[in-house]
């Protein structure tokens, strides 16, 4: 069995075909082209894929901006009948402030007055209401 063995292994090292260098240069051009259009498809598909992404988000944001534009008509439609809008607060802010009968100039001063007395940022402060006292 060992004597086969052996003879197997020096069948198969032997079958393989002898290439020339003019040859194996060949072989080895086109491997290399095959990967390079591989790759070449893949990044196709991937500009393809972005496009459409692309596409999706463009299609949202101008039905945002739809939505935006038809609030911005009623508000001036009818600027009496307007309810604030429930924005999102921005970053670092303590929240919406509710103001009775003061301008926000005024509420904007105060504000920093407070915050400058307590030594405190004012982003660290939480306005609920300024009212004015008469």
């Amino acid at each position: 069995m060992n004597i086969n063995f052996i003879l197997l292994a020096a069948q198969t090292t032997d079958s393989g075909t002898k290439m020339e260098i003019g040859e194996a240069a060949i072989t080895a051009l086109f491997g290399y082209s095959v990967v390079f259009v591989g790759l070449d498809m893949l990044m196709l598909v991937l500009y393809i894929t972005g496009g459409i992404f692309k596409k999706k988000e463009a299609k949202a944001t101008a039905k945002e901006k739809a939505v935006l534009d038809g609030i911005k008509k009623e508000v001036e439609a009818s600027p009496l009948t307007v309810t604030p809008l429930a924005l999102p607060c921005a970053p670092g802010s303590a929240g919406h402030i509710k103001l009775h009968g003061v301008p926000d100039k005024d509420a904007a001063m105060i504000m920093a007055i407070v915050a400058d007395k307590m030594q405190t940022p004012l982003n660290e402060l939480r306005f609920i209401s300024i009212k004015e006292v008469k």
